[in-house]
């Protein structure tokens, strides 16, 4: 895959001189013949660092129509961001500064939604992506890609990647056919010290090499991802004979060392910290894809015994990492002495205006977009108690689903099967209203861009999934009290990975242990036979292998749409026109003890 003129191998950025602190250093022989000690030559820079933006530019939330706000307070986006990189720079001097990325930049809110499918970044005189033009007003040095990067397609990718001033780095995203990489795998920058001789620093980049199955169909025949450690061992020394004095890798994988795939995934998805293990030259890396906040996380590396600092600030520009470098010339050469992380909160400052200024007329379009009107809703329906009851919000996801299934099957070899369908609550704060119902509304019930799969599932499949799925709750024995802000996401399990399937009844008992859950499972009031086949309605991602739940990503695909579940909903909406519970909710499935109900 041919280079453009952004994705070069090696950028030199040189500034101008920057502070320095020098101190006198004593040796014995000098002493003894009078010469006055020479100084010992220090540098100091900084090294900024975001992740996981997910097209969050303004402090806004796009399916509430209203400012950001958690329980926390946080605070999001690159307009808050700017104002603390602007401060960083201000105290340290712009030119003993860089600032990168580490990937999952161009998917994630309705604004980024709007310029890649609504009003495309890829039309013949189409517009600047957002996230292009805040980061380049902001002044990124460079940016890994992620793997959400990929989600729209490689067009898009290419598009946005040329309207950025900065490279999107990737050294184990390579070009199927040749192996060669398909983006710049590192950039090289130079700042100017006081002492003649320049600081190199290096920037590897690497993604994450679950994109291989994550979007498939995307890349499949066009680019490959090998491990991170693979790569990195091949890049650092090569970077370091090159000159660069400091490494540091800006990594779309988190730090634990474990993956969500299972056996789906050939390679560990969070990598970050064996990387740092296992390959030496490494300063610091940026972590990102995790979704977590590490101010500071030190690893030794087992070669060379010295410390890999690693960061990873918030997502969505809830935070800013800092890693801070002091430097000391010996020997010929810059030397790191010691390295420190930490993480600005953005809800310290305010918004910079310039970047709002920047992109009010883009904000305004995606305002007014899923605003628009697209049915009504009988009743009123929220996600707040999903996560522990059968809830017609989650219904409705399903119902969709499983129409949209039988309808592409129907006239066909499986038409007779029955359709069953999975989904997930990935907000406890989405809601649809009594009344009017917009696109934000419709699509808050599905924040990810996954598309609709139909997978053939045996009966006895489907009960190793849900005894899977049901892990997702605390043994509670019975009788004891039920505290529903403590029943759920046991060891970690994220809200995203339980699913509920609709077609079925069963309970789930959840004072048994794990893998022993599922009681009563029955098929239109009959227990279900093993051996009955059915057909699953699933998101790609859990149908690629996405939270390793058994035999799915092993199933027979009968059929795949490119629409993403989300615009499904839209159109349904918009097709039947009001929206009446009554219709499809029904309780399904239920937390009991011992057969009696929890609620």
């Amino acid at each position: 895959m041919p280079l453009n003129r952004r994705t070069f191998l090696e950028s030199s950025v040189a500034v101008g001189a920057g502070a320095a602190l020098t101190t006198g250093a004593v040796a014995a022989p000098a002493q003894a013949h009078g010469r006055r000690p020479k100084p010992v030559k220090r540098y100091s820079f900084t090294v900024m660092g975001t992740t996981d933006l997910h097209g969050n530019v303004f402090n806004w939330d796009y399916f509430t129509d209203r400012e950001f706000d958690d329980k926390a307070h946080n605070d999001v986006g690159l307009a808050k961001i700017s104002t603390l990189v602007g401060q960083v720079r201000a105290a340290k001097g712009r030119r003993n500064t860089l600032l990168i990325d580490a990937g999952d930049t161009i998917q994630g809110t309705q604004l980024s939604y709007y310029y890649a499918k609504v009003d495309p970044i890829t039309r013949t005189g189409g517009p600047v992506h957002p996230m292009a033009q805040a980061m380049n007003a902001i002044g990124y040095d460079a940016a890994a890609l992620g793997n959400h990067e990929f989600n729209y397609g490689i067009p898009v990718l290419r598009k946005f990647e040329e309207q950025c001033d900065f490279p999107l780095l990737g050294a184990n995203a390579l070009d199927a056919k040749t192996l060669r990489p398909a983006f710049p795998p590192y950039s090289m920058h130079r700042l100017r010290t006081p002492h003649g001789r320049d600081v190199r620093v290096a920037v590897l980049g690497l993604t994450n090499p679950g994109i291989a199955i994550w979007d498939k169909a995307n890349v499949t025949g066009k680019m490959v991802f090998p491990g991170l450690e693979e790569q990195a061992a091949k890049w650092v020394p090569k970077l370091r004979s090159m000159g660069a004095d400091v490494v540091v890798v800006s990594a779309h994988s988190g730090s634990s060392g474990t993956s969500s795939y299972g056996d789906q995934l050939p390679h560990i998805e969070n990598a970050a910290g064996l990387v740092a293990e296992q390959v030496p030259g490494i300063d610091a890396i940026l972590v990102g894809h995790a979704h977590t906040e590490i101010p500071e996380y030190r690893v030794k590396n087992k070669e060379t015994g010295r410390d890999v600092v690693l960061s990873e600030p918030l997502k969505w520009g809830q935070r800013l990492t800092l890693f801070d470098f002091d430097l000391v010339w010996e020997k010929g050469r810059w030397s790191v002495e010691k390295v420190a992380a930490q993480v600005l909160n953005s809800n310290t400052v305010e918004e910079d205006p310039e970047i709002t200024g920047l992109l009010a007329d883009e904000h305004k379009k995606v305002v007014a977009y899923v605003n628009q009107v697209i049915g009504t809703s009988t009743a009123a329906m929220a996600t707040a108690d999903a996560p522990w009851k059968d809830e017609p919000i989650i219904d409705l996801i399903n119902q969709v689903q499983a129409e949209t299934v039988r309808a592409a099957l129907a006239g066909g070899e499986y038409a007779a099967l029955p359709v069953l369908s999975q989904a997930s609550c990935f907000s406890r704060t989405a809601a649809i209203p009594a009344g009017q119902v917009t696109i934000r509304d419709a699509a808050g019930l599905y924040p990810f861009e996954n598309t609709l799969e139909a997978r053939l599932l045996t009966g006895a499949q489907l009960k190793d999934y849900l005894e899977y799925s049901a892990r997702y709750y605390v043994q509670t024995p019975a009788g004891a009290p039920v505290d529903p802000s403590k029943l759920t996401n046991a060891s970690g399990i994220p809200d995203y990975n339980y699913d509920a399937v609709y077609g079925l009844t069963y309970e789930i008992d959840i004072a048994r242990p794990a893998g022993s859950r599922i009681v009563n499972l029955a098929f239109e009031g009959k227990p279900v036979d093993p051996a009955a086949r059915f057909v699953l309605a699933v998101n790609n991602y859990r149908a690629s292998g996405g939270g390793a739940f058994p035999h799915v990503a092993g199933a027979p695909q009968l059929w795949a749409d490119s629409d993403e579940i989300r615009n499904t909903i839209i159109q349904w909406v918009r097709a039947k026109g009001t929206i009446d519970p009554g219709a499809f909710a029904s309780v399904d499935w239920r937390l009991t003890r011992d057969g009696v109900p929890v609620f």
